[in-house]
Formats: C-alpha cells, sequence, structure tokens
C-alpha cells in the first residue's frame, strides 16, 4: 500500500468516528432535553390530594 492510500484511509477513518461522536453528541443531547421535560411533566403533575383518602362501602 502506498503512503496516498493509506493517508487517504486514515482520513476517511478519522472522519467516520468524528460524524460518530457528533452523532452520539446529539443524541445524548436530546436525551437531556427529553428527560428534562418529563421531569416537568411530573412535576406539574403531582396531586397530594389524589389517594389520601379511600371510600368503601360493603
Amino acid at each position: 500500500m502506498d503512503v496516498g492510500s493509506l493517508s487517504m484511509a486514515m482520513s476517511q477513518a478519522s472522519l467516520s468516528q468524528q460524524v460518530s461522536l457528533s452523532v452520539a453528541k446529539m443524541t445524548m443531547d436530546t436525551a437531556e432535553v427529553s428527560s428534562a421535560n418529563m421531569v416537568k411533566m411530573m412535576e406539574q403533575s403531582v396531586n397530594p390530594s389524589v389517594g389520601s383518602n379511600l371510600d368503601i362501602k360493603l
């Protein structure tokens, strides 16, 4: 293998690795935003009076 083709292969491998890391970072950012939104929704949906009383008739 000559130097030129080796250089091209290494460059392509480096680019592929950078793209993979970039996609992984975008995925992590999306997951972080989604989890923050879910926490907000759960905090807003808390109703302390629900489930505190149980009415039973026999």
